[in-house]
């Protein structure tokens, strides 16, 4: 856990000098390309903190979008709607009522770095992994990167859950 620690400070200290908006504006195009994106009608997205990707532009999109929202140790899966709450993690979170997570195609999971294994590595506190542990049957995983966040191999624990797809920007 103290190889991921300093990974996870690094990559947090890179971000902060990327341009992020380009690169966010080259990932939402990346996405509109990909053809699981294509095909699914019901994706779930995260709202950005600062530093991180921006895939808000995908809300023009017509498609039913879903952010995730914090209840304990599990993710609840609600309809994106204007109205927002920033919750205990400082992460905005929709004010709407959860659905059925089992109604989602496809999950676009936020990283801090990526391998090109589809490992992420998150923020630590596993709610992604449980969810897609749960979940992933369901629905097929994107991971969204920029190209320096995107490493060979990461340190991975028995937990840890492998996307299905990897897009680096350029």
């Amino acid at each position: 856990m103290f190889e991921k620690n300093k990974l996870r400070n690094w990559a947090k200290n890179i971000r902060k000098n990327l341009q992020m908006k380009e690169i966010s504006a080259q990932l939402v195009d990346l996405t509109r390309q990909n053809g699981i994106y294509q095909k699914a009608e019901n994706v779930m997205l995260f709202y950005p903190t600062e530093f991180e990707v921006d895939l808000r532009g995908l809300f023009d999109d017509d498609k039913n979008f879903y952010l995730p929202k914090v209840d304990g140790q599990n993710l609840l899966v609600c309809p994106y709607c204007k109205e927002l709450k920033k919750s205990a993690f400082g992460i905005y979170e929709p004010c709407s009522k959860p659905v059925n997570p089992e109604i989602l195609d496809l999950v676009i999971v936020p990283a801090l770095m990526c391998d090109k294994n589809g490992y992420r590595l998150g923020y630590g506190g596993g709610f992604y992994d449980r969810f897609i542990k749960k979940y992933g049957n369901n629905f097929k995983t994107i991971c969204l990167i920029p190209k320096e966040l995107l490493i060979e191999s990461l340190p991975i624990d028995d937990f840890d859950q492998k996307t299905d797809i990897v897009i680096e920007s350029r």
